[in-house]
Formats: structure tokens, C-alpha cells, sequence
């Protein structure tokens, strides 16, 4: 039965029971008498929803606590073991895998390298596919116990009811790949577990406003700076956050050539691949052979040097300069979009840490106006190299929380199903 506003009961109880569950994830323990003011929930609706959930092997006791007077109030959780996730992250240097409980603390990891970021598509799937293989396997987890597969990647995630999930990453020669057809192809994951395929980028956003330097922002813009750079937004109108392809916003006319083909590009002199190049070309000597995290370890020592050798000009030069045009791209972002926060993260963002931001926010504050410039401040993430994977994995769990703590159930398939539609059309 339907109300005024058209939700049935069932619509309700879904409801109740989505936001009784996110007050004890996130402030929990609680008792059922300190989930009423933080839900809103009457006392009679807590005690229902709770049992609810308790029988479902959700929520369970966590112990008490001394009342006013009376009895010992039971304190209640989230129950661990409840769900598991996985992350994914599809990075610049390798593809990284890891299984988490339903409160997110990882169970088991797969790491599969990238020679000098290579992203045939076909390598890609097969690394994402033994992965999660590999932490099932490690934890003893069945795959039917999923909730869901979150994947963080580069580029345009573009989400179509015919092909299902599709990635247009154009700075690594993805060109409309059905990701999520090419997965389901080839994974043993029962058809009832979903993927969930998005921005690398926004998935880092998730992972620091729900855990991380984010949490309580109403609007925040999150970096993501590795050997490219993007970001995510998160405002009220926009509460999961938005991908925006920042590192091709346009910082010099007839600029060097970014990895997209344009010119210009903030990627171009941003990007952890473009400050590399940069060395190099005013003669720096980068190991050869070295990977990109190696190599930006090498240029940080040479330019900020602990103990006895002078640091090295050259590399000192390219960094100084990198961070006024990192400046000027964050003084775009404050102007356009006026945050409280704007969040560095992304491993090469981490190398570069404390030392690098000063110069930063300096640069940033030249450039933008200064009423917005004068209300944000500009930090360094707090979730470490793990970001991009937390927040993969928090995609489904999000899902799983919207449905109330429902598992979604099988859906029978029509005549063709999507991924396979997907695939005909690729050739495949």
C-alpha cells in the first residue's frame, strides 16, 4: 500500500532500516535508546527495526553501558562479518586488489605490477579477474558472501543500460571499453554479485569523506595526483561526489602536449609522468629503468636533500615550478567551485606530502579570488595509498546500505543478457 507521498511500507521499513544501520557504522556502538535522536526513529520503530536487523545478522551486541539509574543499556554494531567487499584499483603502476569486511578492514590483498603503463585492455581484465580470485581464495571467503565489486579506474566512466558499465579513458587509449562485459565474461562471480565501475578519482573522493580528511565538509573538492591528476567534488547537490577531468583544464596556450593530444593540459605539467619528463629534458638523470614512483622518490631526494649534499638545483627548479602550476589549477577549483576543503591525495600527492604543500596553497592563494581563497584550506589526504581501493569498495557498500541491508537478489535474464549484448557488439 502506497501513501500520500507514494512510499509503501515496504519503502519505510527499507528506509528505517538504511539509517539505523549508517548511525551504528558510523557512530556506533550504540544503544537503542541513543539510535532514537540520531535517527529521528521513535522507540517503538528502533526496537522493530533493530530486531529486524539482529535477525538478519547485521547488527549484534557489543557490549553495555552503566544508565542513569537503571538497568545496563546494550550497546550494538555492525556486525563484521556480515558482508564482505572488494576494491579494485586500476593505477599508473599496478592494478591493486583487496577484500574488505563489512566495517572495511582489509582481509586479504593481490597486487599485480603494470610494465611502463601498459593498458591493454585484455591485461587489465585478466589482473582484475585472477585478483579477486586471489583474496577469496586467501580469506576463505565464497563469492556468493560478495555484496559487490567496486573498481576505481582512469577516465570517463559512462553508465548505459544497453552496455552496462563503459570506460572512455582516453590518455591511456581506452576508446568506449565495455569494462564491466568484459569482466562478466570472464569471471567465475555469480551473476547476483555486481560491479560497480567508476573514476579513480571519485573513489578516492568517497573514501576521504567517509573515513578520511573529508568527514563533516559539506563541500569539498578531493585530488587525485599520481602520474596524471583528477579530482572530485562533493557538495549537497552532489553527495556521492563528481569526477571532474581537472588535469585537462588548460593552464598555458600553446602549452607542451599532454597525453590526451591537447596542449596545455595542467596534466601536462602537473602530472607525476610530465614532472619526470620535465627533469629530465633540463638535464636531470632519472634511473633509467626505474618506475615512476622510484623515479619521483630519486627527484624529492636530489631536491630536498637530508644531511650533507646541496640539493640539486635542477630538480629543485622543476618541483618549484610544478607547484605554482598546481597552484593556478587549485586557485581554478577555488574560484569555480568555492570548497571548505580541497584534499591531496594519490601516491604522488603522498611522495610529495608536507613539502610541497606550502608552496601550494601560496600559489594557490596568489591566483584565486580572495573572499573563496580566504575560506578553504588545502591538505594532505589521510588514507594513504589505500584511498582509491577504500573507496572502490565503498561503492557497493553504499548500495547495500540504500537497500536497508537487502542482498540484491539474482535478476533472471531476458533473451540477451547486457554484458553479452556488450560483447557481440565489440566483436568479441
Amino acid at each position: 500500500m502506497a501513501g500520500r507521498n507514494g512510499r509503501t511500507v515496504r519503502d519505510l521499513r527499507r528506509a528505517n532500516r538504511a539509517v539505523v544501520l549508517q548511525r551504528l557504522y558510523f557512530d556506533g556502538p550504540l544503544s537503542r535508546f541513543e539510535l532514537g535522536p540520531v535517527t529521528g526513529l521513535s522507540s517503538g520503530s528502533i526496537s522493530n527495526v533493530v530486531a529486524d536487523l539482529v535477525a538478519d545478522g547485521l547488527v549484534e551486541e557489543a557490549g553495555s553501558v552503566d544508565s542513569d539509574g537503571g538497568r545496563p543499556r546494550t550497546l550494538l554494531r555492525v556486525a563484521p562479518g556480515a558482508g564482505h567487499m572488494i576494491g579494485v584499483d586500476v593505477g599508473e603502476t599496478r592494478v591493486r586488489v583487496e577484500l574488505f569486511d563489512l566495517t572495511l578492514t582489509e582481509l586479504a590483498r593481490a597486487e599485480r605490477p603494470l610494465e611502463q603503463q601498459r593498458y591493454e585492455v585484455e591485461v587489465i581484465v585478466g589482473h582484475i579477474r585472477d585478483g579477486v580470485a586471489e583474496v577469496l581464495a586467501d580469506a576463505g571467503i565464497a563469492p556468493e558472501q560478495l555484496l559487490g565489486v567496486g573498481i576505481g579506474v582512469p577516465g570517463i566512466v559512462e553508465h548505459t543500460t544497453d552496455r552496462g558499465a563503459v570506460v572512455h579513458g582516453q590518455t591511456i587509449g581506452w576508446d568506449a571499453v565495455p569494462l564491466e562485459a568484459l569482466l562478466r565474461s570472464t569471471s567465475q562471480l555469480p551473476d547476483g554479485v555486481r560491479y560497480f565501475i567508476d573514476n579513480g578519482a571519485k573513489t578516492l573522493g568517497q573514501a576521504e569523506m567517509w573515513f578520511g580528511a573529508g568527514r563533516g565538509a559539506r563541500n569539498a573538492i578531493v585530488v587525485l595526483f599520481g602520474s596524471g591528476v583528477g579530482a572530485c567534488l562533493v557538495t549537497p547537490e552532489v553527495e556521492h561526489g563528481r569526477a571532474v577531468e581537472w588535469g585537462h583544464l588548460t593552464v598555458r596556450v600553446r602549452g607542451r602536449r599532454c597525453r590526451c593530444g591537447a596542449l596545455g593540459c595542467l596534466e601536462a605539467y602537473a602530472g607525476a609522468e610530465s614532472l619526470l619528463d620535465r627533469w629530465r629534458e633540463a638535464g636531470g638523470r632519472p634511473a633509467e629503468g626505474a618506475d615512476e614512483e622510484t623515479a619521483l622518490a630519486a627527484m624529492l631526494a636530489a631536491a630536498y636533500p637530508s644531511g650533507g649534499p646541496e640539493a640539486d638545483p635542477v630538480a629543485l627548479g622543476v618541483l618549484e615550478e610544478t607547484a605554482e602550476y598546481l597552484g593556478a589549477g587549485l586557485s581554478d577549483l577555488i574560484n569555480l567551485f568555492q570548497p571548505e576543503r580541497i584534499l591531496v591525495g594519490g601516491w604522488a600527492g603522498l611522495q610529495l606530502g608536507a613539502r610541497f604543500l606550502p608552496a601550494v596553497r601560496r600559489h594557490a592563494a596568489s591566483y584565486a579570488l580572495r573572499h573563496p581563497a580566504e575560506k578553504v584550506t588545502i591538505e594532505l589526504g589521510r588514507l594513504g595509498p589505500d584511498a582509491v581501493t577504500v573507496g572502490a569498495a565503498i561503492l557497493p557498500l553504499a548500495d547495500f546500505f540504500a537497500r536497508g541491508g537487502r542482498r540484491l537478489e539474482p535478476v533472471a535474464e531476458g533473451p540477451v543478457p547486457v554484458w553479452r549484448a556488450a560483447l557481440e557488439e565489440r566483436g568479441h
